[in-house]
């Protein structure tokens, strides 16, 4: 990380681990993976390097929010330590929440819900941080020209710093099924524009269902929310629509079976021959059931 703010005097000190919290909203998740027990595994043998950075909480005098270093923090209790060696900013709470999303932000992977909220969180503290009063740009300008700089930490355009603020609107079951990859970002996007309501009734339909909405379903619910007539019963039949990519397909290079059939075989030739074969072979094994049924 760099120095969240190089005027800043700093102070180094051992600070008990029971002294340390959390920074109050963060998003980012400490997985407990096996990269998590290598690191926890090389503090038992070389203790914590690094040193954390925290600031002191407000209205107290020796407790302190973790601003980078959480996985640190938690791989050191998994390793026994009782004191964590830190660096102390004396960071307002923007100044803080500006650097906490910066500290995190160049880490490979980031799951989609944290980078919505990072983003959102960067976003609310910048705007927060000595705006002045008496510019005369639009809201919208403003919050432009902060997406752009947001955007530059992780080479990501303006717009998709907003996309991603966008997924901030999902309710915590269907933002989990972005996490996971079962909707897709540009979708995803899509139904953050559903009410809270409207998305419990489609996550009643995808639990029940097995289904996730496509591009285009997500953007029919949303024309239909934004109409003010999306029911569950219309939620229902739009998901109930066969999306192409739902369609069974079984596939295998053609060369791989085109010497059991005559060269002057088309494509299609095959196809009806191969049904056929399937047919005929379902049927003889029909048959013989029904044999050993009689017997």
């Amino acid at each position: 990380m760099t120095n969240p703010n190089e005027s800043k005097k700093k102070k180094s000190a051992l600070i008990p681990i029971e002294k340390l919290h959390e920074f109050d909203g963060h998003p980012f998740k400490v997985q407990d993976n096996e990269e998590m027990q290598n690191l926890v595994e090389s503090i038992k043998t070389q203790g914590i390097i690094s040193p954390l950075i925290v600031r002191l909480k407000d209205n107290t005098t020796d407790e302190y929010e973790v601003i980078s270093g959480h996985r640190r923090l938690y791989a050191g209790k998994l390793a026994g330590l009782t004191a964590v060696p830190a660096l102390i900013y004396p960071l307002d709470k923007n100044e803080a929440t500006i650097a906490v999303v910066d500290s995190n932000l160049h880490r490979e992977k980031l799951l989609p819900s944290e980078k919505a909220f990072a983003y959102k969180m960067k976003m609310e503290a910048s705007k927060a941080q000595g705006k002045r009063n008496d510019l005369t740009l639009s809201q919208v300008a403003t919050k432009s020209d902060t997406a752009s700089e947001i955007g530059k930490a992780t080479n990501e355009s303006r717009d998709q710093v907003f996309r991603y603020i966008r997924l901030t609107n999902l309710i915590p079951e269907i933002l989990s099924l972005v996490d996971e990859g079962r909707i897709a970002l540009t979708p995803a996007v899509e139904l953050s524009y559903l009410t809270e309501q409207e998305q419990t009734y489609l996550l009643d339909i995808i639990e029940s269902e097995d289904c996730t909405p496509s591009v285009s379903q997500a953007v029919q619910l949303k024309k239909l929310s934004k109409e003010k007539t999306l029911t569950a019963d219309k939620i229902y039949a739009v998901m109930s629509e066969e999306k192409a990519n739902q369609k069974e397909r079984i596939s295998f290079p053609l060369e791989d079976i085109r010497r059991f059939f005559p060269k002057s075989y088309t494509q299609r030739d095959v196809y009806n021959a191969i049904l056929k074969l399937v047919g005929d072979d379902y049927m003889r094994r029909e048959r013989l059931k029904k044999q050993r049924e009689e017997r």
